[in-house]
C-alpha cells in the first residue's frame, strides 16, 4: 500500500477553530480536512437537523412534477412507479409508491428484469403500462438518457416524470418533468443525491402541498439511508442529514421489511457500514438472483409474518449469490493467469456462462486482487454485457467514452459502469480499453492508496477522543472514518495470528513510556514476523471499540504496518 498523509491545515487555522470549539488540535485537524472551518459549520456537522434540508422546489421541474401528479390523482389516472433493480432503485420505488398509496389507490410498481430487459427504462415496461392503462410513469434512479423510450411512451399516450441522479447526455428526454440535480440548468444547491434521495425530494414537495412537515416524512428515511450507503454517494451536506436520521429510524423503528432482515442477522445497533455490507447485499440479491420486485415487496410489507417469509427467501438468494460470486471470481482469476495478463494495465475477462447478476461483484473482487480498471463480460441475449469497476483517482466512464466506437451502449459513474457490445467487437474493445488506460492512467494509481488524516501518539488515544470520533458518523465518501498513523510502536510480546489459517493479526501496542492498547489487523497475519521480538514498526489504523464479556475497550483497527 502507498501511504499518503493529507496536508496539515495551517497552525493559525487549527488554533483559531480549536479556541472556538474548545476541542483539541487533532479533532480540529479532522474537521478542517472535511471543509468545516467555522463554529456554525461544526455545529451543523455534529448536530444535523431535518430543517437543514433544502426546499425541494429549488430543483428544476419540481413544480411541474407535483402539478402532473396532482392532475393524475384528480383525474383518477393509473400511476406506474418504475425503478432500477438495484438497492437505490428498489428503495426509491418502495418509498414513492408507499407514499402515494397512503391517499391514492391507483398506483402500481414495476422493476425491469435484469436479464430480459436490462438496466433502465425498457420498452417492455412501457408496453406493460400501455396494456394495463397507465397514463403516467414515474421513473426513479434511471431515465435521464431514455430519449427513445420516452418518445415511444408518448406515442402510446403515456407521460413520464423522471427522478434521476446520473449524468444526463447532451439531449434530454421529452418528459413532463426531469428531476436531476446533475442537469446543467438545475440550480439545486446539493448535487450528490442518490436516486432514492431525488425520490425523497419529490415526496417532500408533494407533502408540503398537503400541509405535512418534514418530521412526518422521517419514517421513510430508513430507505433513503440504505440507498445512500449502497450507492456510495458522498455523505456530505444534505446526504449527511438524510443518512443521520435514516440510521436513527433503522435503529429505533425500522419498517417491517428491514426489521425482518435485522432479526435474522441478530445485531443490536447497526452503523451505515452494516447497512452497506449486511442489508444492501440482501436487497440487491433479489434482483441479481431472481427479480428486483421481491425486494420492493419486502420493503413495502406491513405484516411481520409475511415479511419474515420474504426475508428468508431473500436470505437464500444472498447465499446463492455468495456461492456464485466465489466460483466465478476463481474462474476469472484463472483466466487472467492462463492468458498471461497479470502485468497489464487492465483486467478484461469473459465467459458466456457467467451469471449476469454477479459480474459487478466479481469485477470488484478482481480489482481487490490486481488493483486496476476491470471489466467482467458475460453473454446477454445476442450481445455481451459487462460491469466495469475502477481504482481510486481513475475515471472509467471517460475511458469507456474513448472506446465508444466499439460499444452498443454504456452508462454509469466515475468508478462503476455498465455496457453492452456486439460479440465480434470484444477483442477490439479489449485491446482499445487497454491502450486508452495505459496511455492515460498515472502509474501510481495502480498501487492502493492508504490516505492518512493525521499522525498521532498512542497516549492521545482515550475515551474522550473516541466519543468525539463516533459523532463524525455516519461515515462514507467525503467523510471517511478518520485514519491515523503512529510511529515507533512495539508489541508487548504476545502478538499472534488468529482466525482461519491465522490470517488476522492480534497484538498489544505501545510506544516508549505509554500504556499498551489492543490492536487487531484483519488480513495482516502475514506480517507477524515483522513485529516479533519487540521490533519497532509504524502503523496506520482507525479507532475501534472491542466488546467482550460485557466490557468495552478501545482498540486500534490496523490497516497496514511497516
Amino acid at each position: 500500500m502507498r501511504w499518503t498523509i493529507k496536508p496539515k491545515p495551517t497552525p493559525e487555522n487549527i488554533e483559531r477553530l480549536s479556541a472556538e470549539l474548545k476541542v483539541d488540535s487533532t479533532v480540529v485537524q479532522l474537521l478542517l480536512q472535511r471543509g468545516i472551518t467555522t463554529y456554525e459549520e461544526a455545529r451543523n456537522f455534529f448536530r444535523p437537523e431535518l430543517s437543514h434540508l433544502h426546499d425541494p422546489f429549488l430543483m428544476k421541474d419540481m413544480d411541474k412534477a407535483v402539478e402532473r401528479i396532482d392532475a393524475a390523482i384528480d383525474n383518477n389516472e393509473n400511476i406506474l412507479v418504475y425503478g432500477d433493480y438495484d438497492v437505490d432503485g428498489t428503495t426509491a420505488v418502495a418509498l414513492l409508491s408507499s407514499f402515494l398509496e397512503e391517499n391514492y389507490p391507483n398506483v402500481a410498481t414495476y422493476i425491469p428484469d435484469r436479464y430480459a430487459e436490462g438496466y433502465g427504462v425498457s420498452l417492455k415496461g412501457i408496453d406493460f403500462a400501455s396494456d394495463n392503462d397507465f397514463s403516467l410513469i414515474i421513473a426513479l434512479d434511471c431515465g435521464v438518457k431514455a430519449i427513445e423510450q420516452v418518445a415511444y411512451a408518448k406515442e402510446k399516450e403515456i407521460e413520464f416524470i423522471i427522478c434521476d441522479h446520473h449524468r444526463p447526455g447532451e439531449t434530454l428526454p421529452e418528459a413532463v418533468a426531469i428531476l436531476d440535480p446533475k442537469r446543467d440548468d438545475c440550480e439545486y444547491p446539493y448535487k450528490e443525491l442518490c436516486g432514492c434521495g431525488v425520490g425523497f425530494k419529490l415526496i417532500q414537495a408533494l407533502a408540503s402541498k398537503s400541509g405535512k412537515t418534514i418530521e412526518d416524512l422521517a419514517p421513510y428515511l430508513d430507505l433513503v439511508a440504505t440507498a445512500i450507503g449502497a450507492d456510495i454517494v458522498p455523505i456530505t451536506g444534505e446526504n449527511r442529514v438524510l443518512a443521520y436520521y435514516g440510521m436513527q429510524v433503522i435503529n429505533s423503528n425500522p419498517r417491517i421489511g428491514f426489521k425482518s432482515i435485522i432479526d435474522q442477522i441478530k445485531k443490536n445497533r447497526l452503523t451505515i457500514t452494516d447497512v452497506v455490507f449486511i442489508i444492501a447485499p440482501r436487497i440487491n440479491a433479489a434482483g441479481r438472483m431472481k427479480h428486483g420486485q421481491h425486494a420492493v415487496n419486502l420493503l413495502k410489507e406491513t405484516d411481520l409474518t409475511i415479511a419474515q417469509q420474504f426475508a428468508s427467501e431473500i436470505e437464500q438468494f444472498n447465499a446463492d449469490r455468495k456461492n456464485l460470486d466465489k466460483e466465478i471470481t476463481e474462474e476469472a482469476l484463472q483466466q487472467i493467469q492462463e492468458n498471461g495478463e497479470e502485468d497489464r494495465f487492465t483486467s478484461v475477462v469473459y465467459n458466456e456462462n457467467w451469471h449476469k447478476g454477479v459480474i459487478g461483484i466479481v469485477a470488484s473482487r478482481l480489482t481487490e486482487t490486481y488493483y486496476r480498471p476491470t471489466l467482467v463480460f458475460t453473454k446477454s441475449g445476442d450481445k455481451l454485457a459487462a460491469s466495469a469497476r475502477s481504482v481510486k483517482g481513475f475515471d472509467v466512464y471517460n475511458a469507456l467514452e474513448e472506446c465508444s466506437d466499439c460499444l452498443e451502449q454504456f452508462g454509469g459513474h466515475k468508478y462503476a459502469a455498465g455496457l453492452t457490445l456486439a460479440e465480434e467487437q470484444y477483442e477490439n474493445f479489449k485491446a482499445k480499453f487497454e491502450k486508452v488506460v495505459s496511455e492515460t492512467i498515472d502509474p501510481k494509481l495502480l498501487e492502493p492508496e492508504l490516505s492518512i488524516d493525521a499522525q498521532i501518539e498512542l497516549p492521545q488515544i482515550d475515551d474522550k477522543l473516541m466519543r468525539i470520533i463516533k459523532q463524525f458518523a455516519p461515515f462514507g465518501p467525503g467523510n471517511m472514518t478518520p485514519i491515523f498513523m503512529a510511529e515507533k510502536i512495539q508489541d508487548t510480546g504476545y502478538a499472534k495470528g488468529v482466525g482461519e489459517d491465522e490470517k488476522h493479526l492480534k497484538l498489544s501496542a505501545f510506544q516508549k513510556g505509554s500504556t499498551a492498547i489492543g490492536a487487531i489487523g484483519f488480513n495482516l497475519g502475514g506480517k507477524l514476523d515483522k513485529i516479533k521480538n519487540k521490533n519497532s514498526f509504524d502503523a496506520v489504523f482507525s479507532l475501534d471499540e472491542n466488546e467482550w464479556n460485557g466490557q468495552v475497550n478501545l482498540q486500534l483497527k490496523l490497516r497496514d504496518i511497516r
